[in-house]
């Protein structure tokens, strides 16, 4: 990661540039995941590179994370808008990749849209928690590299998975007595981010209220 940062900021590649490049990749993440059609019988072997490019794509939004901030900070390129180029890709990347993995093949809208809010409400957790002099609070259980991981991780599974070992993008299983739902890896991803997600706003909303108590700072 040094020498890839180093090679980048000998080539003039500003910070605020990677993060933008990252923006880039977690929307191409996200259209990669709308894109899938289960209802297409003949597409599965297409949703399945598109799985597959989704999930390389959520990984390199994470690496030019990794290194924007490594140029920024050990080559000295750092600008006064640098964090803007930091905080506000990172969000769009969330909001892209979460929404296209809830309107993908085998996968719910509304929890998509719901790990969405969540992962963004976290990050405005750590935000006003750095704001109020309390400083970044990156605790989990569902910090931005586990949402990533877990993505990541579902994408790769329904790829993957045997088609001898049962349809690989099931739209919905009705149950008995009871409406149509979906059991893909997607949904249930989702479902963890979601929960996940919630618990860390918890987690940092409290930590952060600690650190305030004993410091006497904080606004209205």
């Amino acid at each position: 990661m040094h020498r890839l940062a180093a090679w980048l900021a000998r080539r003039a590649v500003t910070p605020n540039q990677v993060s933008v490049a990252g923006m880039i990749f977690g929307v191409a993440a996200g259209c990669c995941l709308a894109a899938t059609d289960a209802a297409n019988e003949e597409s599965v072997w297409t949703d399945r590179v598109l799985l597959l490019a989704a999930a390389a794509f959520v990984q390199l939004r994470l690496l030019c994370n990794l290194i924007d901030g490594m140029v920024a900070v050990e080559r000295g390129k750092g600008t006064r808008v640098g964090v803007l180029y930091n905080e506000l890709p990172d969000r769009v990347c969330d909001v892209a990749i979460f929404v296209g993995a809830g309107y993908a093949a085998a996968s719910e809208p509304v929890l998509g849209w719901l790990a969405a809010v969540l992962a963004v409400a976290t990050a405005y957790v750590r935000a006003v928690g750095k704001a109020e002099g309390a400083g970044n609070d990156f605790c989990g259980p569902m910090a931005k590299p586990h949402r990533m991981a877990v993505v990541t991780a579902a994408c790769a599974l329904t790829a993957c998975w045997p088609a001898a070992w049962g349809n690989v993008l099931p739209r919905r299983v009705a149950f008995e007595d009871g409406p149509a739902a979906s059991v893909s890896f997607l949904s249930m991803g989702l479902l963890v981010v979601a929960v996940g997600s919630l618990v860390t706003c918890a987690r940092r909303t409290v930590r952060i209220a600690r650190r305030l108590d004993r410091g006497g700072t904080g606004g209205a």
